[in-house]
């Protein structure tokens, strides 16, 4: 579309997105979708504002980003709403992931006046080098957790010293365009962070071939993420990509079993399986997989799925319909395992399932299901531990559960992945880096180098020569 965005009548041949309330199916807003033309006019605009930004003193820019972080910090209540109400988190989740904003925030706003170069010893002069912002930066964001995965981008890109374009989800985009009256509201420059709700193929497509935009972030797909990817080299563009995962959940039989049966069924049911770092695919020492089992039954069964509003609930629903026929078709009511109990009704809801007696071959075994769906599989010894968890072409996260620290070491030496715990489930802390081997990704974000992401590094000699 070649309107000028300036044109009153641009905003009538916009596409509306319809944002649902994923536990009821009804409709809560409707958004004007961004075209090519509004993701110029963007761009230009941020360009503008990035350069009196970067030219900002960095103590200015880190007050302005704490201040940012402390009215997202009053309205926290309000947008974890919002969150349950676009998303259909639980209203615990959403507090944590508003919270989480802000607190990436605050960590990257200390990174600004600690964005340090190096003085390398060099013959006949001095060296240094010097941390630049790229300019642009393009944040494709994901649906499955709208809030937190934006800001891992948007704050460090922000404290570096760059403008920011921010693509939420056609069906989350609330938060966002939020968040972006609250940036204002804090006193950051108009045009610094602006936020483009619209379809992958139109404004996605339009954020990432734009000559303007100097680096795309993105979180979804692997199949999109290649896309992306290609797209960005024809212009040499930097990406960082954060795509699938099928993470694995070793339990030896030296674990304390009470305590992985335990912590289990969390693992792969936090936001109702739709999670790159779920552990879908259980493995369990086959010496354990009977006791293991006969915990982690009844731990399923319990579960709590219902209205992501209350209190009490601990599962809500998928994000869609599409998504809800995806997850189904991944398990048909013939295959053994264990079923915990969802709403009837309006809502795209589907029951916590534990799958048993699969090959490790089988599509649930192997693919991405994206919801409340984990297979269980037994071995042998810690070598076929090892096997079956790097039997994937994803490498994001996983766990692993023994007593014995040898055994730990060596299984968290062993399998690809980028993230691991022990004795635990934790794959995310804003101070610490994130990120996938393999197909789960390229690059990584959080962490202390986070900000380093966002620069470019030039290097200056000084000679001292008479």
């Amino acid at each position: 579309m070649d309107a000028n965005p300036s044109d009153p009548h641009t905003a009538e041949r916009n596409e509306l997105l319809q944002v649902l309330n994923p536990a009821t199916e009804e409709p809560v807003a409707t958004v004007p979708a961004a075209t090519p033309a509004d993701v110029d006019a963007a761009v230009a605009r941020a360009a503008t504002a990035q350069r009196g930004w970067a030219a900002a003193a960095p103590a200015d820019r880190a007050r302005l980003l704490r201040r940012f972080a402390a009215v997202v910090d009053d309205h926290v209540e309000e947008l974890a709403r919002l969150e349950v109400t676009e998303a259909g988190h639980t209203i615990g989740n959403a507090r944590w992931e508003a919270g989480n904003v802000r607190d990436l925030l605050d960590f990257s706003a200390g990174g600004v006046e600690r964005l340090n170069g190096r003085q390398i010893p060099v013959a006949g002069g001095l060296d240094i080098t010097i941390l630049e912002p790229l300019g642009v930066v393009g944040v494709i964001a994901p649906w499955n957790f709208p809030m937190p995965i934006a800001a891992w981008a948007t704050a460090p890109a922000l404290a570096a010293g760059n403008a920011v374009l921010l693509k939420p989800a056609e069906t989350t985009p609330l938060t966002a365009l939020r968040l972006a009256e609250l940036a204002l509201e804090a006193g950051l420059p108009e045009g610094l962070f602006q936020v483009l709700p619209g379809t992958g193929p139109v404004a996605g497509n339009a954020l990432v071939e734009h000559p303007g935009v100097a680096k795309i972030v993105f979180t979804g797909s692997t199949r999109v993420g290649k896309s992306i990817m290609a797209k960005c080299a024809g212009q040499v563009k930097r990406v960082t990509l954060e795509l699938g995962g099928k993470s694995p959940n070793i339990v030896f039989a030296d674990a304390d079993l009470e305590a992985a049966a335990a912590a289990a069924p969390m693992s792969f049911l936090d936001n109702s399986g739709q999670d790159c770092c779920a552990r879908t695919r259980i493995l369990v020492q086959r010496s354990a997989y009977d006791r293991f089992m006969e915990l982690l039954t009844p731990a399923i069964e319990e579960i709590v799925v219902g209205d992501p509003a209350d209190e009490r609930t601990q599962m809500g629903p998928l994000i869609s319909r599409a998504q809800l026929d995806r997850v189904r078709s991944y398990v048909p009511d013939d295959l053994p395992g264990v079923r915990g109990k969802a709403p009837e009704g309006p809502g795209f809801w589907f029951p916590p399932t534990v799958l048993t007696g699969l090959s490790e071959d089988a599509p649930c075994a192997v693919e991405e299901v994206f919801g409340p769906v984990a297979v269980v599989l037994p071995f042998e010894d810690e070598a076929d531990a090892i096997r079956l968890a790097n039997a994937t072409e994803y490498g994001l996260s996983g766990s692993i559960w023994t007593r014995d620290v040898g055994r730990a070491l060596r299984a968290s030496r062993a399998v690809r992945a980028g993230n691991l715990s022990v004795n635990s489930h934790s794959s995310v802390r804003y101070w610490t880096p994130f990120g996938g081997y393999q197909q789960s990704g390229l690059g990584r974000e959080l962490g202390p180098d986070a900000l380093t992401a966002f620069t470019e590094t030039k290097n200056v000699f000084i000679s001292t020569e008479a």
